[in-house]
């Protein structure tokens, strides 16, 4: 069977199941379209036509290739389709972003017919996506006198490829559709149990929210032609928990503008609104679209005369409306004034913020790619010319406060900044362009950064980069049909591209499903290092990280580069001693609680945490720079005594030549320059030459948060608190409960030790608790199923040289193996303990899942509804996050256990423990020593 008779058959399918044909990225199939469109007399001429010119994928995909070099043919005379003239081609190629077709419009511009060079200069001055040897040949060709390279070059330099684009316009109306009440997670855009489609883009769009919303969607659409639907989290934050570029797809799907009439199912400019704006790494993703995102404040809190919030009988502060956003509303969006008005122009809210210079930008250029790429075009042009380049883009914000010391992040920012001023300090608030030492890419979004990658015309990882990681670790539950058929495909293209990949596409090391922020935890060896991952839990306990879309990830990893605000900071510190009984996992929710007690409000919402956990291992400190995903924060930078880091540097070492060991080196030695890199550091800190990264003793914080550690007597457990009266309180991580609050009465119908906010301590007290709970009873029984999942091979390995795992295997009803992985997901757990692959299980929430209905004590990170466990048509689904000694002895028990209970039980066990350092870190210099 030809290939295109397989596309038709597939067609066929897709059309059961009320979806277009897929978009094509194979150029084998796009050669068979070209020769049927060659043939006048062919059947299928016309279709394969529509299929070459409207469902073929630019970029550098093998479609794109062979469509740019037919296209060259037509412009050269040498084929002739009569529905592609010259001009036409030309317009197609304008539509290919870069790769296979910026190469053809050079050979074109550079070539011997000058009215087709001509033609194809008008073509390329609107081109960004250039890389080096798309630049080199431009260059070349100029120093060699080439009059059409040089007018390429002069329009460069004066950014045409910007300037020459429409202007943001000034008004634009939406209509709005309320999405959900209070914070909306990420997983209603695009549910993580579909990752497996994120990247045929029209088959998750069916996805988003439900079937129904999508219908209202259409409907609002059709009565306000010209109008753009606003989708709202009203009472609450638009994305929560990650960036999803495939969340924003999908809103874009429904409610965006085509980006290009030639090319499927890629929307952009959505509009999303939140009660409480737009979280930041969800923010950064809509910018990637040139979307608008706006922070309505239409509800705001009702005080008393003392100006303080009036709380309800549950403490939650009441809430007065404002302004209505109701389903079908209109309402008018002033880009000029940066305000939002009511459709007769009464000014409901400021809206600064959503349009400051940058943002505007992106809206201009359809996306923040093109900016990027835009600046790096403009200032090479420049170079070669030897010339000056006017100020085209607005200049980077940079603030700088005279005689003010710098926050620790402000100094890594400042260490790793890229076209700044030189000479000056920069602070929060500070447009900076950064190095970007770490990428990480995930398995359920990798596929859409490899598009992300392919559509930016990008070949290979960028050579500022000192290490990339692409993980296996949200697929590692189930090998079925859908992982068998992405995986493979994913590690491959990483692999080539440049990444330290999971799997090996030739099979040579074995499959590692490693949770990835442990990972990357491991191979960053700097405290001054900048991260980012395609994973909202991209949080260091070295250096800052920052969680991101897919496309993000894409821009670090083809530039080497991320641009983004200097943010503000929260300075985190304790006092106190912690009770022997106390575990920190209870010291990490503690400081969600007495944050909000502290301050009323979530002070580290969209900021740093700065927290001062100097005597923790990288290990240990992660468990509380993870969880500031929860807390809203935008990142968080652990604060280290020089002991403590050059500890947590050599556990990394060892850990990154296990990797070598393995054979997961690549021909550029990346991991062995992560060593090599780690040796260096350790130098400098034990020469006293740069001692770890401390702030500045006059370092300005927005906020600060004492955490008291004699505060904390019994363990504490985040609740989704379901059943909550008021919609915008229930699945947020601010309702921190002691475990007496359920007096030992509440059922808990499954256990789960495992994510990326457990390590080896972990997994080695779950087997001293097994131990002890034998001597005492003779026996372990487990009144509700326990599943365990290790973060790492590494930790298992561990464990097992330490002897914790025999005891683990001792008491487990189900061990995985690696040679014969689960095929199908688990829909019915017994009540014993699961020894489950490395990897995110059910945390991940989209290859496992507890029973519906369920309620599921959990290590994990996500308490989202449907997120571990769904809804029944009986009971809520509700997935509480606590402590490993609590996850533990509630399966055992089947219910919460008492303060009592949990006291005995945990007697003589090895806690995780901290104490806050004795003395303050050795002595604070600036940025610049």
């Amino acid at each position: 069977m030809s290939l295109y008779a397989e596309y038709l058959k597939e067609i066929e399918t897709r059309k059961g199941e009320g979806l277009h044909p897929k978009p094509i990225d194979d150029g084998a199939l796009v050669a068979e379209l070209i020769t049927q469109i060659e043939d006048a007399d062919n059947p299928h001429r016309k279709d394969s036509l529509d299929f070459f010119i409207y469902n073929t994928l630019p970029g550098t995909t093998s479609a794109a290739g062979v469509k740019a070099a037919f296209l060259k043919k037509i412009i050269l005379g040498e084929a002739v389709v009569p529905e592609i003239p010259q001009a036409f081609a030309f317009e197609l190629l304008s539509h290919m972003k870069g790769g296979p077709s910026v190469e053809v419009l050079l050979d074109l511009a550079l070539g011997d017919d000058a009215g087709i060079a001509a033609q194809a200069a008008e073509v390329l001055k609107t081109q960004v996506f250039l890389y080096e040897a798309d630049t080199g040949r431009l260059a070349d060709a100029y120093k060699a006198g080439n009059p059409v390279a040089k007018e390429i070059l002069e329009s460069y330099v004066q950014a045409e490829f910007f300037t020459k684009l429409p202007e943001v316009e000034e008004e634009v109306e939406v209509v709005t559709y309320i999405a959900a009440e209070g914070d909306i997670s990420t997983d209603l855009l695009s549910p993580g149990n579909q990752a497996h489609s994120r990247s045929d883009r029209e088959l998750h769009g069916k996805c988003m929210i439900s079937e129904a919303a999508q219908k209202e969607i259409e409907a609002l659409k059709l009565q306000h032609p010209g109008k753009r639907v606003m989708l709202i989290a009203e009472k609450g934050t638009m994305g929560v928990g990650s960036s999803r570029m495939s969340g924003v797809n999908n809103v874009a799907l429904w409610t965006g503008k085509k980006a290009s009439p030639y090319v499927p199912f890629v929307n952009i400019a959505p509009v999303v609104a939140g009660t409480n704006g737009i979280s930041p790494i969800f923010l950064t993703t809509v910018g990637v679209t040139g979307g608008i995102g706006l922070d309505l404040k239409n509800w705001v809190k009702k005080l008393d005369a003392d100006g303080k919030p009036i709380l309800n009988n549950e403490g939650n502060p009441i809430l007065d409306q404002k302004y209505s956003v109701e389903t079908g509303t209109v309402l008018k969006i002033d880009t000029k004034n940066k305000k939002l008005t009511s459709e007769d122009g009464e000014e409901l809210a400021d809206v600064s913020s959503a349009f400051t210079p940058q943002k505007v930008e992106f809206m201009k250029a359809g996306g923040s790619y093109a900016v990027v790429f835009g600046k790096m075009l403009q200032t090479f042009a420049a170079e070669t010319l030897g010339v000056t380049p006017p100020a085209v883009f607005a200049p980077s914000k940079e603030v700088s406060h005279e005689g003010q010391g710098l926050t620790a992040v402000e100094k890594i920012f400042n260490a790793n900044a890229r076209g700044a001023t030189p000479g000056k300090v920069l602070h929060a608030g500070s447009d900076v362009r950064v190095k970007v030492n770490i990428v990480g890419s995930q398995d359920t979004t990798g596929l859409m950064t490899s598009q992300e990658l392919e559509a930016m015309a990008a070949t290979v990882i960028s050579p500022s980069v000192d290490g990339a990681y692409q993980s296996g670790c949200h697929t590692a539950s189930v090998w079925d049909k859908k992982a068998q058929a992405n995986i493979p495909k994913l590690m491959s293209f990483m692999n080539t591209f440049g990444l330290i990949t999971a799997r090996d596409p030739k099979g040579d090391y074995h499959a590692m499903t490693d949770v990835i922020h442990k990972v990357l935890n491991d191979i960053t060896v700097s405290d001054w290092d900048i991260i980012v991952g395609g994973d909202s839990h991209t949080r260091m306990s070295k250096g800052v990280a920052f969680g991101a879309d897919s496309g993000t990830v894409a821009l670090a990893l083809a530039t080497g580069e991320a641009t983004m605000p200097i943010p503000e900071s929260v300075k985190v510190t304790f006092k106190g001693e912690m009770a022997p009984h106390m575990d920190f996992r209870d010291v990490v929710h503690a400081t969600q609680k007495q944050m909000l007690e502290q301050h009323g409000d979530n002070v580290f919402q969209g900021r740093v945490i700065e927290v001062h956990i100097g005597t923790l291992l990288a290990d240990q400190a992660f468990t509380f720079t993870d969880w500031t995903a929860e807390m809203k924060a935008k990142a968080s930078i652990c604060i280290s005594n020089d002991e403590t880091l050059i500890g947590s540097l050599e556990l990394a070492k060892d850990r990154i030549q296990v990797m070598i060991d393995k054979g997961m080196d690549n021909a550029a030695g990346t991991l062995a320059g992560l060593v090599a890199k780690a040796d260096k550091r350790i130098a400098e800190i034990k020469s006293g030459e740069k001692p770890a990264l401390t702030p500045d003793a006059t370092a300005k914080y927005v906020a600060e948060v004492v955490v008291d550690l004699d505060k904390i007597d019994e363990p504490m457990i985040a609740d989704p608190d379901v059943n909550n009266a008021d919609p915008s309180r229930r699945y947020t991580h601010d309702t921190i409960r002691p475990v007496s609050y359920y007096g030992g009465e509440k059922k808990v119908d499954l256990g789960f030790v495992g994510s990326c906010m457990v390590h080896k301590g972990d997994m080695k007290i779950v087997a001293q608790m097994l131990k002890n709970l034998e001597k005492a009873s003779g026996k372990v029984e487990f009144k509700a199923p326990l599943v365990v999942a290790a973060p790492t091979y590494n930790i298992i390995d561990e464990l097992k040289e330490e002897g914790d795992w025999e005891i683990l295997q001792k008491y487990s009803g189900f061990e995985f193996d690696d040679l014969f992985p689960k095929a199908q997901a688990r829909t019915e757990y017994e009540n014993i303990l699961y020894l489950e692959r490395p990897g995110c299980n059910l945390c991940m929430g989209n290859q496992e899942k507890a029973a519906k209905g369920d309620t599921v004590l959990a290590t994990s990170t996500r308490l989202f509804q449907g997120r571990v466990v769904e809804d029944s048509a009986e009971k809520k689904g509700e997935s509480l996050l606590a402590s490993t000694p609590v996850v533990v002895l509630s399966a055992i028990l089947g219910r919460t256990p008492s303060a009592d209970e949990y006291k005995t039980a945990v007697e003589g066990i090895d806690l995780t423990k901290f104490a806050p350092p004795t003395a303050a870190p050795g002595t604070a210099r600036s940025v610049h020593f």
